[in-house]
């Protein structure tokens, strides 16, 4: 047991910590910390949701780890304000001091040096806490650990304070780490220009940073203690933004810059008009890399006029190919749209053996999918749905699904997904090209009616319109 804590974070800290409860969100950031120690990554990011434990295990127990390890350390911990990195210092100079953690490592005090943000070991290591814009001349930094460096929403919505907070990392935290040093920043995303945000967009001439993003929507970071229902109540409760920022570490522009957001309305499903079809965009990494679109789409003309009402009903996901097939069935079953959209070259050759065989298994209705030409450049793709939306023809369903959408298209091109943006243009591009399947004269019954006595025969499962 003793040596199981004195080589990984998280039984350290399940062994100097009373009762702690051990969630997954705490095993993934350790993990982490325990690559920061052992010299694997000297750039860590953790983008974690509030109150989720994170700087516990980040600038109070990781501190005392790394110190008891190597009393020789020298430790900068920043945070927004003094006083919590303060309280930080303190949080890790009593745990030093703690029969617990004697039990585990020889790291003391020096018996001068007891103050709780600033305090050095007998053996010339330390800990100095400061806030951010706080002066640190003059210190050293093995480990540079900046937690939530924005003191509020507010402060992070404004563009003084995140100049404020990027000119004190550039020119006073940055130029004191020691040769071979490691910087840990850890914070929930508050703004796309925000210190994280600003990091990542210079890694292409600056620092390579292991970037580890918990979102909660996916698998559940911490069940035993936040279930689905607390989430959901919270979620309620918060704006839009602040969600797909604070909880899913997608923070997104409020106007849009490619789409705005006035040209878009939002519609009840149940209501939706016209014409169903379906498009897709589909991906091959599971649980991990680009997400698995699946969208059903109404259009309807109305005085020469064509609106177009996205998102009646869709599937998203990061799961193998079985499982999005399965998914994609579910839906063709659900609605039985004439004609199916999907992307051409590549992703055509990759799934229309495996939708074919899961249609004919399933003995799936309709079958007949428009490839539509592959386009490489995502601007290019999205043009159309653009041209639409800013003339007001474009709908999104008001619940979750369509928010999620809508966050999509205001963060494009820039966002950290775009899937959503190219399953929704294709629809729009296969209206703009005024594309052959638009155009059926048949009315929805008479389809109908075909499908159902094609399905109900043999030939139901490779019956073409």
């Amino acid at each position: 047991m003793r040596r199981d804590a004195r080589r990984g974070l998280l039984r350290f800290t399940e062994a100097v910590t009373p009762r702690y409860q051990t969630g997954r969100v705490h095993r993934i950031i350790s993990d982490q910390l325990d690559r920061v120690e052992s010299g694997e990554v000297d750039r860590l990011m953790l983008l974690v949701c509030p109150r989720h434990g994170k700087s516990l295990l980040a600038s109070q127990r990781y501190p005392a780890y790394a110190l008891g390890r190597n009393p020789a350390l020298s430790i900068i911990s920043a945070s927004a304000t003094a006083p919590l990195a303060e309280d930080h210092g303190r949080e890790v100079r009593n745990l030093i001091e703690s029969d617990e953690y004697r039990a585990l490592f020889q790291t003391k005090l020096a018996e001068d040096s007891t103050a709780k943000g600033k305090w050095l070991t007998q053996d010339g290591g330390g800990y100095y806490a400061v806030g951010i814009g706080g002066a640190i001349m003059g210190r050293g930094a093995d480990r540079l650990i900046i937690d939530d460096p924005y003191a509020s929403m507010a402060d992070a919505q404004s563009q003084t304070v995140r100049d404020k907070v990027w000119q004190w990392y550039q020119g006073s935290a940055y130029n004191r780490l020691q040769p071979g040093g490691a910087i840990v920043l850890i914070q929930h995303r508050l703004h796309e220009d925000d210190l994280a945000g600003r990091l990542l967009a210079s890694q292409d001439n600056g620092d390579k940073w292991t970037v580890v993003e918990l979102p909660v929507s996916g698998v559940p970071l911490w069940p035993e203690r936040f279930n689905p229902e607390f989430y959901a109540r919270l979620k309620a409760v918060t704006p839009p933004l602040y969600w797909s920022a604070l909880y899913e570490q997608n923070p997104q522009p409020e106007e849009g810059t490619f789409f705005k957001r006035e040209w878009f309305w939002f519609y009840d499903p149940k209501e939706a008009k016209g014409r169903k079809y379906p498009s897709s965009d589909f991906a091959f990494t599971e649980n991990g890399g680009d997400f698995t679109e699946i969208g059903i789409h109404s259009v309807w003309q109305e005085h020469n006029e064509t609106k177009l009402y996205l998102c009646v009903d869709g599937w998203y996901g990061q799961q193998d190919q079985v499982n999005w097939a399965e998914s994609y069935m579910d839906l063709v079953a659900r609605h039985r749209p004439i004609v199916e959209f999907g992307e051409g070259g590549m992703t055509r050759r990759a799934s229309e053996g495996l939708l074919g065989r899961v249609r004919r298994e399933r003995r799936a209705p309709g079958g007949k999918i428009e490839w539509m030409p592959s386009i490489s450049d995502k601007v290019a793709r999205a043009a159309p749905l653009r041209a639409m939306a800013s003339m007001g023809r474009v709908g999104l369903p008001d619940n979750d699904y369509g928010h999620r959408v809508l966050a999509q298209l205001l963060g494009f091109p820039s966002g950290k997904h775009d899937d959503a943006v190219d399953m929704v243009g294709m629809m729009a591009r296969a209206i703009d090209q005024a594309h052959p399947a638009m155009a059926l004269t048949a009315t929805r019954k008479v389809v109908t009616d075909k499908w159902d006595r094609a399905f109900d025969s043999d030939e139901g499962s490779s019956w073409r319109l």
